[in-house]
């Protein structure tokens, strides 16, 4: 019981994560089909803003409300200036993303230095559960993402956005037919996408050193949760999320983490080789 009960909760902490993270890029990547190679640096715009709350004398809980307003906000400029003109180019995109996740790291690194930083989270100490000693923080970081999730789902289904949002997912043209706005949808799903992964950067910066790069630790697997779950599925990110994370959680607890992970998304490759269209396609 003493290990088990950590074992699953790390498990439940690196899904919770997955599943906040590959939300924002599972809405771009299935609405717009782009390839977002930058998603992982609005991970590391949250933990920064993290960095330079705390810096300032500011708590935790307001970079938490102030990351993802941030985060929206950047993304909704970087749609309308770059990011809207390369819809119709797969390729530009990659290469338009992969260059602006350059250009934000160095900013990062000549605003914010290239050592690492350290910052803390609201709740230091450990919880006893069944006589084993677990992070208190890990404990929110769980509750808070699953809570992220199901708002961002009630999002979808409850709202007229999110019903936009589907639609279009479902079917771009016929969306239109029905009279929804696309080049709106876009703007706001790639800001949306873009404020959900700024939340996650500041859950994650209290666990991990905060530097410019952080974020590409995050890239692969968001990808290969939202492919193995199914692109622009809800549902598919929470089922890819608790694949990708679980099995990367069992591995790492009997090989080294590197293994593990190239294990994991080996595995990725072969769930896809037999459903190309992910567990839960939408």
């Amino acid at each position: 019981m003493q290990t088990a009960i950590p074992f699953l909760l790390n498990m439940m902490t690196l899904i919770s994560i997955l599943l906040i993270v590959a939300m924002g890029l599972a809405i771009i990547f299935g609405l717009m089909n782009v390839i977002n190679l930058a998603h992982g640096e609005f991970i590391t715009i949250g933990a920064f803003i993290l960095v330079a709350v705390q810096g300032m004398g500011g708590s935790f809980w307001l970079a938490l409300l102030v990351a993802p307003v941030i985060g929206y906000g950047i993304g909704l400029v970087l749609e309308k200036s770059l990011i809207a003109r390369v819809y119709q180019s797969p390729l530009h995109a990659i290469l338009v993303t992969w260059g602006l996740s350059l250009i934000i790291q160095q900013v990062l690194v000549l605003t914010f230095g290239a050592a690492p930083q350290r910052v803390s989270g609201p709740f230091p100490g450990a919880v006893d559960i069944f006589g084993s000693q677990y992070p208190s923080y890990r404990l929110f970081l769980i509750g808070f993402a699953l809570a992220a999730f199901a708002a961002t789902v009630l999002l979808m289904k409850k709202t007229a956005f999110g019903l936009d949002l589907r639609a279009s997912i479902q079917s771009s043209e016929m969306a239109a037919v029905m009279g929804v706005d696309a080049n709106k949808i876009n703007a706001r799903a790639f800001a949306l996408g873009a404020a959900l992964a700024a939340l996650a950067g500041v859950l994650l910066a209290p666990l991990t050193a905060v530097t410019a790069y952080m974020g590409i630790n995050y890239l692969a697997r968001s990808f290969f949760v939202v492919l193995v779950g199914g692109a622009g599925s809800v549902a598919g990110v929470a089922a890819g999320s608790g694949i990708i994370g679980g099995l990367e959680t069992f591995l790492s607890y009997q090989l080294p983490a590197t293994v593990a992970q190239a294990l994991v998304l080996v595995l990725a490759i072969v769930i896809l080789r037999f459903r190309p269209n992910g567990i839960l396609p939408a």
